[in-house]
């Protein structure tokens, strides 16, 4: 395990997941159900897709040459970026409300609709790049864990004080500009290299 990689991969992660659907998912349900079952069925839902996103990442340094990877990566998370400038939430906050009333289980529902809507999500993608990125599997996979974690904690015990104080669009700002300067880094590690 690299501490250094562990410390890098957090606050993107945290940072990209804040404004995500996953967030307001964790405020809707925990306003309905048990604050710890969602918690804990959304942190575990994280916990297979970090591991899922890693794998996939750390596959890629493996198939592909380092060039086409970071090529890839930087490709990414400049999409990541374009992404995050035009996503609006109130789409996510009816489509989580929806999801929510689905199910009669707290943290099986917590589980299913994080797992459900992490599918092919911004972070989970991040979380590939950056395996790929750093060719640390694990490390990432910590990093990324811990950051999801308190994102989902963030969201059952304070989620919308969080959206008193930073506003949606806000986060969606400052999250593009991170993953806009990560696509600069790969973009120059991908010429460079």
């Amino acid at each position: 395990m690299h501490p250094a990689v562990v410390a890098a991969v957090f606050p993107v992660i945290f940072i990209g997941e804040l404004p995500d659907k996953t967030m307001f998912a964790t405020v809707v349900m925990a306003s309905r159900g048990h604050p710890r079952a969602v918690w804990l069925g959304a942190s575990a839902a994280f916990g297979v897709h970090v591991v899922i996103a890693a794998t996939v990442g750390v596959g890629l340094v493996h198939l592909l040459p380092h060039r086409a990877v970071e090529v890839i990566v930087a490709g990414l998370f400049a999409l990541g970026a374009v992404y995050m400038f035009r996503e609006t939430s109130s789409a996510e906050e009816e489509l989580v409300t929806r999801e929510a009333r689905s199910h009669r289980r707290v943290a099986t529902t917590a589980f299913a609709v994080i797992f459900v809507a992490e599918w092919g999500d911004l972070t989970q993608i991040l979380v590939a790049n950056l395996a790929a990125h750093y060719h640390a599997a694990l490390s990432v996979g910590i990093g990324s864990a811990l950051a999801l974690w308190s994102v989902a904690g963030i969201g059952v015990v304070g989620g919308q004080g969080v959206l008193r104080v930073m506003p949606v669009a806000t986060m969606h700002r400052v999250s593009a500009v991170l993953l806009a300067v990560l696509s600069a880094a790969a973009t120059w590690s991908a010429v460079r290299g």
